[in-house]
């Protein structure tokens, strides 16, 4: 019994010390990259491919998914509000609800499964086949070159996307309430409008900034730590993906209520 609690002590201190260490590791490499961000030179041709491979190529899926969830919250409350009046209400929750809270969090959910995925991948095999200490004995910084580019483009492109998927999204809410609730147009538009609050596009700006720094640096953290071969790409891959989005649900919060708390 005795020997039992030992090891369960022992393994369990263990990881805490592990965790702690990674977590340290973390934010180190957070502060490295920023230096190298705002120090010249900047490749602004692999900053421009960054933004084509975020921004452009992440477009379909932001609208698809931001578009049928406008579509969606739209039936859903008509059909818990339809005994007072419904237009404005499914306007408002519409508006409210896409802007604060599913626009941003579901483009950052989306483009942390396809661009975060990518960008852990495309490190982790450079760094497991060496191709990034053969960037340094050529003389320029894996830092600089690889990881720079990636968040600035990834801070640039997902508040634009998430503007853009907010829209979408809202406009998802105006073809269900207008061709399958019969609701008024233009009364459905003026209630938009009126309870549009430039409060609720900051705060969804600023959590778009903020999932573009998690999705950015947590991929390229866990691609350049990447070992193993093949299994350190998979390892880094996925857990670039669930890290992300566990961090993007937790910001959402910690964000939410600094601004309504």
């Amino acid at each position: 019994m005795l020997d039992f609690f030992l090891n369960f002590l022992g393994t369990t201190g263990k990881k805490f010390i592990t965790f702690v260490s990674n977590i340290g590791h973390f934010f180190i490499f957070f502060a490295n990259t920023i230096y190298w961000i705002i120090r010249p030179p900047w490749y602004f041709k692999r900053i421009l491919q960054q933004i084509i491979d975020i921004g452009y190529f992440s477009l379909p899926v932001v609208g698809l998914t931001t578009f049928f969830s406008g579509m969606v919250l739209a039936l859903q409350t008509y059909n818990g509000f339809n005994e007072i009046n419904s237009e404005t209400t499914v306007a408002r929750i519409v508006l409210t609800s896409i802007i604060r809270e599913l626009g941003p969090v579901l483009t950052g959910l989306m483009v942390a499964g396809r661009i975060g995925a990518k960008m852990a991948a495309e490190i982790a095999t450079m760094k497991v086949t060496e191709q990034i200490d053969a960037l340094e004995t050529l003389g320029t910084r894996p830092m600089q070159y690889l990881i720079a580019p990636k968040i600035i483009a990834a801070l640039i492109c997902i508040p634009l996307l998430v503007l853009i998927g907010n829209t979408i999204g809202i406009l998802g809410g105006y073809v269900i309430a207008i061709y399958k609730l019969n609701f008024n147009p233009s009364m459905y538009i003026y209630a938009t409008m009126e309870y549009l609050q430039l409060i609720d596009i900051i705060q969804g700006t600023v959590k778009a900034a903020v999932f573009g720094i998690i999705i950015s640096m947590v991929s390229c953290y866990f691609g350049f730590n990447a070992t193993k071969g093949a299994e350190g790409v998979g390892f880094a891959t996925t857990s670039s993906v669930v890290i992300s989005s566990v961090m993007i649900l937790t910001s959402t919060y910690v964000i939410t209520a600094l601004f309504f708390g």
